[in-house]
């Protein structure tokens, strides 16, 4: 398996536009930097005889990378993580709509794209964690995070963040543009502290006390009981968590996902790829390998991710919800979350 970073990806292009149009190859951008998942490859490969090529980095630099290469661009599959780059992605014109029975019939058509140019393969649900022994009455809501109540409390991660800019997103979507605007500005006058780090360090603020209630993706807590991360594993009877708004739209969702790119030189052999990762095995592997909750309905959870507990998703459209992001940037602007 020929792998790289953007740093050497200049020498690999070179490498694998020479030999794109031979059979058996699959040439793949990726933004996901999981080791667990060299099992995916390298299974896929072992099923098919299909060779597979890889240039990874930042989601952002490998959109801009297809469009530049343009049609001489040997990218057959662009794999990210996140709505929001996914939609960055069919934006700036780098993937195709495809078809396939396959992945129409197994992938939910809420966590597909509109026109089939991306397709959602696992997801990570965003929601609230607190610290036990300070907070009796934890949020029960996304909108109650907003709640006065909650002043100086609360730890998120910047308006940067993909994460927040979806869950942002999804608020418009469900509750217009207004109702988002007010709980933004709540959110930033319960803020703890001005935004920094990831998820796991929102999860590491509630151990410091920095902080009582944190916002972060359940994969990064679930990592910590399946390994030890450090800072949270040794202080896990600390931390509670809860699913927010199960009487309503459900908690919220974001995922990996990832489209046949508008050039693909090997076109057949991307479907292939993408109908695999559709397939319960590699859906099982998602949850066990990196603590993801898998995209297709009914394919079992790892304990890691079992261990949360039963949950209401919110089975919005994530199409509906890509077209309010720039809404949602608009308001993190206005608001002055950082």
């Amino acid at each position: 398996m020929l792998k790289a970073t953007t740093v050497l990806a200049g020498a690999l292009t070179a490498a694998i536009a020479t030999c794109a149009a031979a059979e058996g190859e699959l040439n793949i951008y990726s933004s996901r930097h999981y080791d667990t998942d060299e099992q995916l490859y390298s299974d896929f490969e072992a099923a098919t005889g299909i060779t597979i090529n890889r240039i990874e980095g930042n989601a952002d630099e490998l959109i801009a990378r297809m469009n530049a290469e343009g049609e001489n661009s040997p990218a057959d599959i662009l794999i990210t993580v996140d709505t929001s780059r996914l939609t960055r992605a069919k934006d700036a014109g780098v993937l195709q709509s495809i078809d396939s029975d396959v992945l129409e019939s197994r992938v939910p058509a809420y966590l597909q794209d509109e026109d089939n140019q991306w397709f959602g393969f696992s997801q990570r649900s965003r929601i609230v964690f607190y610290d036990k022994d300070e907070v009796a009455n934890p949020p029960l809501t996304y909108l109650d995070l907003a709640d006065p109540a909650y002043k100086g409390l609360v730890c998120i991660r910047s308006s940067k963040n993909t994460y927040n800019q979806t869950l942002l997103a999804s608020i418009v979507t469900h509750h217009g543009a207004e109702k988002a605007q007010k709980w933004a500005e709540g959110v930033v006058a319960n803020m703890a502290r001005a935004p920094q780090g990831g998820d796991t360090d929102q999860m590491r603020g509630i151990v410091s006390g920095e902080c009582d209630i944190a916002v972060a993706n359940t994969y990064y807590f679930a990592r910590s009981i399946r390994k030890n991360v450090k800072g949270i594993s040794d202080n896990r009877d600390q931390i509670g968590w809860l699913f927010p708004s199960q009487n309503t739209e459900g908690a919220h969702m974001n995922l990996s996902g990832g489209g046949v790119a508008v050039h693909a030189p090997n076109k057949e052999n991307a479907i292939r790829f993408l109908e695999y990762l559709a397939s319960d095995s590699a859906q099982a592997y998602f949850s066990a390998g990196n603590d993801e909750y898998p995209a297709v309905p009914g394919v079992g959870l790892a304990p890691s991710i079992a261990a949360l507990g039963h949950f209401k998703p919110d089975d919005v459209s994530l199409s509906d919800v890509a077209k309010n992001l720039p809404e949602a940037q608009k308001i993190f602007n206005d608001v002055g979350w950082k």
